[in-house]
């Protein structure tokens, strides 16, 4: 028997149990839904058309930046421009778009990692958010390549390394679940630790001892070709069998996928 509930979306909350990455679908005063038992089953989301700010929680006809409505979009320290500029975060003065906020979340422990997803790349995190920032990103195998006191320090590492290695995830090329075998995370990690320390001999005290190469599976398989992506806002309906998730997305039918995350504050209606 199927049901259908509405509510606005979020990002997929996840974990990882035994290398195995759990989803769940969050749902307003709700229990969430078990995502990885409906893969191989019917799914159908549809938008409604309604929109609400993912910070104050009012409805808007709008969004002026992802989720938020124009007040928040200047006042939010969700819309910060460190959180995708890390380098430029103040965290550490004391300082920030809402100070307080920066404090709990940016004056703490930072990483800087390399990642298998859809090919080798860095990036920057908060020590708190391992896994799960990995598992945002679809990321096959992680490692951790220096460790930091705080956000700025991670993000200037980021930007030395950016001269030699992209920060964005190829999502297609993540999404089509092959994993890159000719990548090696420890090699890498030794390889790019020492081309750091010659940029500049501070960061070797930074760089971790810790080599461990996370391992991360996803319950999906590999994709036909070609990938369609839907935006709610052109294609408000969409259903078929739910045959897998990767990253922040849901895989419908093989080749269609929706990146929930980009759609957070958008309400829909799910039948199960």
């Amino acid at each position: 028997m199927s049901t259908s509930t509405s509510f606005f979306l979020d990002k997929l909350p996840a974990r990882l149990e035994h290398d195995a990455v759990q989803y769940n679908l969050s749902l307003a005063q709700r229990e969430p839904i078990a995502l990885n038992e409906l893969v191989g089953k019917e799914f159908k989301l549809e938008y409604t058309g309604r929109l609400q700010c993912i910070d104050c929680k009012k409805n808007v006809k709008k969004f002026y930046a992802p989720g938020l409505c124009y007040v928040c979009m200047m006042s939010s320290a969700l819309n910060s421009e460190c959180i995708i500029n890390p380098e430029l975060c103040e965290a550490h003065l004391g300082k920030g778009r809402v100070p307080e906020w920066e404090e709990k979340y940016h004056n703490q422990p930072h990483i800087v990692y390399l990642a298998n997803s859809g090919g080798l790349k860095v990036g920057v995190t908060r020590v708190d958010q391992i896994p799960t920032r990995w598992i945002d990103q679809g990321a096959d195998e992680a490692i951790i390549l220096a460790l930091t006191p705080y956000r700025q320090l991670a993000g200037q590492i980021e930007v030395v390394l950016k001269n030699q290695l992209s920060d964005k995830t190829n999502w297609r090329a993540m999404l089509k679940n092959v994993k890159d075998l000719s990548i090696d995370l420890k090699a890498e990690k030794n390889h790019y630790a020492s081309w750091l320390v010659d940029q500049d001999q501070e960061f070797e005290h930074y760089i971790a001892e810790d080599d461990t190469v996370h391992v991360l599976s996803y319950p999906t398989t590999i994709l036909s070709q070609p990938i369609q992506s839907v935006k709610l806002e052109k294609q408000a309906k969409l259903e078929g069998i739910l045959t897998g998730i990767k990253g922040q997305y849901l895989i419908i039918n093989e080749n269609t996928v929706i990146n929930i995350r980009s759609h957070a504050g958008y309400e829909v209606v799910v039948n199960l």
